[in-house]
């Protein structure tokens, strides 16, 4: 079977559940797709994508310029794709493509699946107030609007008619039921780790002489400003108290810059120069280099509407690793702690982490191996990608069973809502 699939991100992607589920795992369970994005920047030709073809458009101008040319080339595929080569068009994260798909699968006899990774209208909404005109005028209003208008598009149009819909967590299919919607029609699909590209790439934790006799805690991801990264060095300060040696390795990086100098300057104020290292953004083998150096590794996500909703890559890729975590009590996160039992998961505040962190640090060695032992054995059974692909793989086949290949015969009516 085979996929017309319209992203968001642009190509090649970050994202595990591009890369690693659609590019490597579904195509060894019989689903092919075709990727359609832009490129990333500084992506070099030819474009390639291991589970199709990649239908990549270089990239250039300015952000507006580029929303605008994400827009045309996905029209244009969705438009001219000859519906014998496909079964299904999937569009992600993308509201005003995915109502235009959703009239052009009808038209072309194909199913029609949307992949929510994230309630995109609600945080472009989100981001315009909180920046408020700080940005300008225009980019107020582009983004305000682009989030009202993408609401109004998967709430009425989008989600209501949609074959089927690919939602990021249990908690995010529940939400959207609560909102009225079908839960019926929708499969949550967990992000996951490819345990055999971990096991393929160096396995000797980071060798740095900063780290040495210090009580290592680590966070690996973005410091954009949804993720409130501040509060860990809030934790960091009542630790030390007890703890002197504690350093924090901060393994990521925001393009928001005003907002990084914010960190910085925050960090500093506090007096913790001495207390959190910056690595920036490192290829991702070095990133679980020092994660794999660290005693306690941490995922706070804070609670929210938009957030909630999420299911962070952070937790089961820790486990992985084999380090214990502390996170807050993100659904999707609480769920991981109480299956493996191989952490902490507390509210986001920096007294709650800092305890918990402290009690991990305090573990002895029996007590540490079997936490990271049970910790790999629950990621291996279930957000190994090699597994996740193999059940999302059957609910395709079950959601595409009576459409030919061919694509000719009428298209289903969708049940609405």
């Amino acid at each position: 079977m085979r996929l017309l699939f319209v992203t968001a991100e642009s190509h090649p992607s970050f994202r595990a559940d591009i890369a690693t589920l659609f590019g490597r795992s579904l195509i060894a369970n019989g689903v092919a797709s075709d990727l359609v994005a832009l490129a990333a920047p500084g992506a070099q030709r030819p474009y390639t994508w291991g589970a199709g073809q990649a239908l990549v458009r270089p990239a250039e101008g300015s952000m507006g310029r580029l929303h605008w040319q994400g827009f045309f080339h996905a029209l244009r595929h969705m438009l001219f794709a000859p519906a014998a080569n496909y079964n299904a068009i999937q569009v992600r994260d993308l509201p005003l493509p995915a109502a235009i798909g959703l009239l052009l699968a009808g038209l072309k006899g194909l199913r029609f699946f949307y992949w929510m990774s994230y309630p995109i209208p609600e945080q472009q909404i989100a981001t315009a107030r909180e920046r408020g005109l700080q940005a300008g005028l225009a980019r107020w209003v582009f983004g305000w609007l682009r989030g009202r208008i993408g609401k109004f598009l998967l709430d009425h149009v989008v989600l209501p008619h949609a074959d089927h819909v690919f939602v990021q967590s249990v908690h995010m299919q529940s939400a959207l039921a609560a909102r009225g919607f079908d839960a019926s029609r929708m499969t949550p699909v967990p992000m996951g780790v490819d345990l055999d590209a971990m096991a393929a790439c160096p396995q000797e934790a980071m060798a740095d002489p900063r780290l040495q006799g210090r009580e290592v805690l680590v966070y690996l991801g973005s410091l954009d400003r949804v993720r409130r990264i501040e509060g860990l060095f809030a934790m960091v300060r009542r630790l030390r108290q007890h703890r002197p040696a504690v350093l924090l390795v901060l393994v990521g990086d925001t393009e928001d810059q005003p907002h990084r100098q914010w960190l910085r300057g925050e960090c500093d104020r506090l007096g913790l120069a001495n207390h959190v290292l910056w690595t920036g953004w490192l290829p991702l083998h070095e990133g679980w280099r020092w994660v794999r150096a660290a005693r306690v590794a941490l995922s706070p996500v804070p609670r929210g509407e938009l957030l909630d909703v999420s299911s962070p890559t952070k937790v089961p890729e820790y486990l992985a690793l084999g380090v214990p975590v502390v996170c807050s009590d993100n659904p999707d996160q609480a769920s991981i702690v109480a299956g493996s039992g191989a952490g902490r998961c507390v509210p986001y505040t920096a007294e709650a982490f800092a305890a918990a962190a402290e009690e991990l640090l305090a573990l002895d060695d029996a007590q540490r191996q079997a936490m990271i032992h049970a910790g790999r054995q629950w990621v291996a059974q279930h957000r190994d990608y090699a597994v996740l692909a193999q059940g999302l793989a059957a609910k395709y086949r079950q959601l595409l069973q009576d459409i030919p290949p061919s694509g000719v015969t009428a298209r289903r009516r969708p049940t609405s809502l």
